[in-house]
């Protein structure tokens, strides 16, 4: 006899991936059962203080979800990019490359967006709740086991659950990758990022700066109102003692990397380091299983790329899913899998290759290569051609074949 299965689908993870991946198969197909788990306390995502950049398509996602109108008043448009090169006491920071305005999609709206992440979570959650998904706090995917047609799942609670399809959401360093047997491709970067909150006399009229310093990039991203979010790439041992030290050390290197422009600084923000690196799961799918967002992924923040990559994942497996149950496949079988493998695997290859050059690139003081890349990015700068195609694969919209969400359109 079939084993029993009480769920369609068990995302485990309620971070952004998990709780857009479960609305987004829950909105197309009201009768699937899904729900997610969460090993977190259950209001853990309120103390959340940082905040990611939306790229076009992202948006779009969002916006079929239904969480961009709420959101909307939160979020601070990416109007200007600038790009500039030098070492950090420099007295001058030559400009290299701009993106402005040109960047706007076709209605109008800036190529991306500066969400508070709380506001993000905050509406996913409501979303989920008015459909119906049991979302379950301090509860995680402690154990699972692949059957013929169901996977039954041991919770840390103590329960067990059967679902056609467990879909790994659980970060970076995912347990439930390892216990799949999924290999990763992994490198230490020697480098954490330092993210923290500003507060600055002037404004900052929509301008998003990239300094690509000696020990790699500090940007700085626009929020609504006189701030801006910060992250800062130091090697490791740097990070840890800037986050970790004196509130005026921090304040007099942060001010020596921000400069003046924008008036005197304030942290208004906690400050913390994370390590950075790149990982690459050899696989995102086996038999009933599915690796999403930083579980199958995990890139170097310097294209501003990690989160809308996994927003990518979102759209492809929902799609995957929702369509194969029209058809009335197996969702949770390795030949279905194998199509939003298919899809996600190319470009998060290309994306994570891509972020390893730069970051390799730009976070060094080798003359030869400083003269390479200026000479690169100044090159750009003067080709409107090149620059508009770099702009539409920031959004995440170029080329065609894109998951119906990503371009806007619901499953």
């Amino acid at each position: 006899m079939p084993e029993a299965t009480s769920l369609d689908v068990l995302v485990a993870g309620g971070g952004y991936v998990g709780l857009s991946l479960a609305v987004a198969v829950k909105k197309a197909a009201p009768h699937l059962a899904v729900e997610v788990v969460d090993g977190a306390p259950e209001h853990a995502w309120k103390k959340e203080e940082r905040a990611s950049a939306i790229v076009a398509a992202a948006r779009n996602l969002l916006d079929v979800l239904g969480v961009w109108s709420e959101i909307a008043a939160d979020a601070e448009p990416i109007r200007r990019m600038v790009i500039t090169d030098s070492r950090t006491a420099d007295p001058v920071r030559p400009v290299f490359l701009t993106f402005d305005d040109t960047g706007s999609d076709e209605d109008g709206q800036p190529f991306a967006h500066m969400i508070p992440n709380r506001a993000m979570i905050g509406s996913l959650l409501r979303q989920a709740d008015a459909l119906g998904i049991p979302v379950r706090w301090s509860t995680s995917a402690a154990d699972f086991k692949t059957g013929q047609h169901s996977t039954q799942v041991s919770l840390s609670d103590g329960s067990e659950v059967g679902t056609r399809l467990l879909v790994a959401c659980d970060g970076a360093r995912s347990k439930l990758r390892d216990m799949a047997g999924i290999k990763t491709v992994r490198f230490d970067y020697g480098q954490s990022g330092i993210v923290t909150t500003v507060e600055h006399e002037r404004p900052h009229d929509g301008t998003a700066e990239e300094h690509f310093l000696p020990a790699g990039p500090f940007a700085t991203l626009p929020l609504t109102g006189n701030r801006s979010s910060l992250v800062w790439s130091e090697r490791t041992e740097d990070a840890k003692r800037l986050v970790e030290g004196d509130d005026l050390v921090f304040e007099e290197e942060l001010e020596r990397r921000f400069g003046h422009k924008l008036g005197s600084l304030k942290v208004v923000g906690g400050r913390r380091a994370f390590p950075l690196g790149l990982t690459l799961a050899r696989a995102f799918v086996a038999p009933r299983f599915a690796l999403a967002g930083d579980a199958a992924h995990g890139i170097h923040p310097i294209s501003g790329q990690g989160l809308n990559l996994g927003f990518k994942d979102v759209a492809a497996l929902a799609e995957t899913i929702v369509e194969a149950d029209r058809l009335g496949l197996d969702i949770g079988a390795l030949s279905v899998l194998e199509r939003y493998e298919t899809w996600r695997r190319f470009d998060t290859v290309r994306m994570g290759i891509t972020t390893d050059v730069l970051n390799r690139l730009f976070s060094n003081d080798v003359t030869p290569l400083r003269v390479l890349r200026d000479v690169g990015l100044g090159l750009v700068d003067r080709l409107p051609g090149l620059k508009s195609y770099f702009i539409r694969q920031a959004k995440g919209t170029a080329g065609s074949g894109h998951p119906r969400m990503l371009v806007g359109q619901r499953i």
